[in-house]
């Protein structure tokens, strides 16, 4: 996420319930992710797993930025 997203994350998050949930989502893929990632050897179970995590990470970031586009052309309109 790059600062402007960030900002409008930390703005609008609190009251956004589907947004606030994108996000956490989002963290607890990237930990996953992280942790599969760091090991020196994974089983092939374990590399589908970390397959399906990218996946599932992209669509939540896909909505989570959709959403966010919609808040920053809000915000435009209303300068």
């Amino acid at each position: 996420m790059d600062a402007p997203e960030m900002r409008l994350l930390e703005k609008y998050a609190p009251g956004d319930e589907e947004l606030r949930s994108l996000w956490e989502e989002h963290k607890l893929f990237e930990k996953q992710l992280e942790k599969l990632e760091n090991k020196n050897f994974r089983t092939p179970a374990e590399e589908q797993q970390a397959r399906e995590l990218k996946k599932q990470k992209l669509e939540g970031k896909t909505k989570l930025v959709a959403i966010l586009d919609r808040y920053k052309k809000n915000e435009e309109k209303a300068k």
